[in-house]
């Protein structure tokens, strides 16, 4: 029995040493939780080439944590540059329904005159040309 309550205390030692880990993980090097600024500095890092792993020890920071930093920056990244081309298309659908609309105002008022010339009825004052 001797051995299990050394595995144990192993264990428990581990245990400790996994928590003191974490709770440092969470906070930078002064302590206190991390700015967004501080956040992006070490992504840019670590896309610049740098490795995970130093740079987790560096950094006091879990691998999975910095990776989850890095997934979130690049999907933030390519949304963005989603939305502006979702922007210049929406721009043109709107300049091209506009010309439709007018096209559309323009035949519709042809139509009316067509009708009144074919049917002899004078126009309303003010509306015709000479």
């Amino acid at each position: 029995m001797p051995n299990s309550k050394k595995h144990d205390s192993g264990a428990s030692e581990g245990a400790r040493r996994a928590t003191e880990d974490a709770s440092e993980s969470s906070v930078g090097p002064g302590g206190g939780r991390w700015s967004c600024k501080r956040k992006v500095s070490v992504v840019l890092e670590l896309l610049r080439g740098a490795d995970l792993e130093s740079t987790s020890r560096k950094h006091r920071v879990t691998m999975a944590t910095l990776t989850d930093w890095r997934d979130r920056f690049l999907a933030a990244g390519e949304v963005s540059l989603k939305s502006r081309e979702v922007d210049v298309e929406d721009e043109e659908k709107r300049r091209l329904k506009s010309a439709v609309a007018t096209v559309s105002v323009d035949n519709e008022l042809l139509r009316e005159k067509i009708s009144r010339l074919e049917a002899g009825r004078p126009f309303p004052w003010g509306k015709s040309k000479p």
